[in-house]
């Protein structure tokens, strides 16, 4: 406990005391409580604090400076300087000059010393001193407060850590309250969110984010309740911007702010840090799907290579290619003879070959035996991608499902069809007809990549297909 001559206090250092002929005495309750209360705040401090009075005698001694150098208030207090058993001998004049000149010099100084502790060790402490005024104005004597250096040099490295995430690191950093509302965000984040730093402050995630707030909130929800997880986690959101909605994918870290000065730990928030990996996440999902896609026609071929009949082939390609790929498919040949360079001025019809069962998933299966064209209005994609020899890919659009119900039945195909892709069937040089891949309002539109694959599977089907033409041409010897 702080001691001093008496209490804790000193005349220089404590309260102002009353005259002994005043109308409290100096053990009155006045002056025992204002000493009592100064006594514990010094010794409530986290910081070593101790004080000389004009003399460099040593006026007040806290538990921190008896926690760090082992000396206790009562042998502290009354020694004059700390020659002789807080610092040695050779280091004594140099340490008490240097404490002293705080009393005559303007401000705060700061220094570090090597102190003796009362098991004979040394500590190197870091020490923040500065003058004490008298009721006049002139120096009555010095407070010192100091700190082992490690603790103060951790210290200021949390705050440069602090500051440099804050300012200078290359991914966001945002930290959440306990209602989880961002309280700061950091340069990197308010970036990649497309908003101001001081502007994201105090709002919902859901203003701040278009997709994926709930999966955010479940993650900042389950740190607070429960502590950080034990690895990243991999998020996908949609960040509002000036062009529209992008999608992007966040690698999350969570830790949980707890308050360090209550005694059981207060949450304070979350701490969320994370890193935009889109590019790297969407070239590990098209590796994976150039992997899959190509195993896939591996396996097609080498089953097609079994089939004694062509036409099975046909099949067996397109139940392979639909896998992962497409809800149906449906296989058009042209209604007359294949068409040649030369035959652009002739009209398209087309006969329905092979189909995927459109209630429910299947093996595809030969139909059109009768010969019948498909009634393909003008300008269905099928005829397009025949008339143009490439391929051709057609959705529904953003319209209710009732429109685009209507939209898949008035081009003959299923009723859950909201995006289409042909691609045409060629080989040795003509055009043997289309086949067409269809996808339900669950899967995304056709891309350039899809295309790629689609053709690959009809030149296969194509191929088969003209093969089967051969043979049924060719006389029986």
């Amino acid at each position: 406990m702080s001691a001093s001559r008496r209490s804790g206090t000193t005349d220089e250092l404590g309260p102002d005391e009353p005259e002994p002929d005043g109308p409290h005495s100096p053990d009155g309750p006045e002056e025992s409580g204002g000493s009592d209360l100064l006594a514990a705040l010094l010794d409530g401090m986290d910081a070593a604090l101790c004080a000389f009075d004009a003399d460099g005698v040593v006026t007040h001694w806290n538990r921190e400076a008896e926690r760090i150098l082992g000396w206790t208030a009562a042998e502290a207090v009354g020694r004059h300087g700390f020659a002789g058993w807080a610092v040695r001998s050779a280091d004594a004049e140099d340490v008490q000059e240097r404490l002293m000149s705080a009393m005559h010099a303007p401000g705060r100084q700061v220094h570090e010393f090597a102190l003796v502790t009362k098991d004979g060790g040394r500590v190197l402490v870091r020490t923040q001193s500065a003058a004490v005024r008298g009721p006049e104005g002139k120096p009555a004597g010095v407070y010192c407060a100091f700190s082992e250096v490690h603790a103060q040099i951790d210290l200021e490295r949390s705050i440069a850590l602090s500051e440099a995430l804050f300012e200078n690191a290359s991914w966001g950093v945002v930290l959440v309250d306990a209602d989880l509302r961002p309280a700061v965000v950091n340069a990197h984040a308010a970036r990649a969110l497309g908003i101001g730093r001081t502007s994201a402050l105090g709002r919902p995630l859901g203003e701040l984010l278009a997709q994926g707030v709930e999966e955010l909130e479940g993650a900042l929800t389950h740190v607070l309740a429960e502590g950080a997880p034990p690895a990243p986690a991999e998020m996908w959101v949609s960040v509002r911007s000036a062009e529209g909605e992008k999608r992007r994918c966040w690698r999350s870290g969570f830790v949980r702010l707890a308050s360090p000065l209550a005694e059981e730990p207060v949450p304070l928030g979350v701490g969320w840090l994370f890193q935009d990996v889109t590019e790297a996440k969407q070239g590990e999902q098209e590796a994976a799907l150039l992997r899959f896609r190509s195993n896939q026609l591996h396996r097609a071929a080498r089953a097609a290579a079994e089939c004694e009949d062509p036409v099975e082939a046909v099949t067996v390609h397109l139940d392979f290619a639909l896998a992962g790929f497409a809800d149906h498919a449906l296989l058009d040949r042209v209604a007359t003879a294949p068409r040649a360079e030369g035959d652009e001025e002739l009209p398209v019809r087309l006969v329905r070959f092979a189909a995927t069962p459109a209630g429910a998933p299947g093996p595809s299966a030969l139909t059109g035996a009768a010969g019948l064209p498909v009634r393909y209005e003008e300008g269905h994609p099928a005829l397009s991608c025949v008339e143009r020899a490439g391929s051709v890919r057609a959705d529904a659009g953003s319209v209710s499902a009732e429109r685009a119900r209507e939209w898949a039945l008035a081009r003959q195909w299923p009723g859950d069809t909201v995006h289409a892709l042909c691609s045409v069937l060629r080989s040795r040089g003509r055009t043997l007809g289309a086949v067409t891949f269809l996808r339900g309002a669950g899967r995304s539109r056709f891309e350039r990549a899809d295309a790629a694959y689609a053709e690959d599977v009809a030149v296969r089907i194509a191929a088969a297909l003209d093969l089967a033409e051969v043979l049924r041409e060719k006389p029986e010897g």
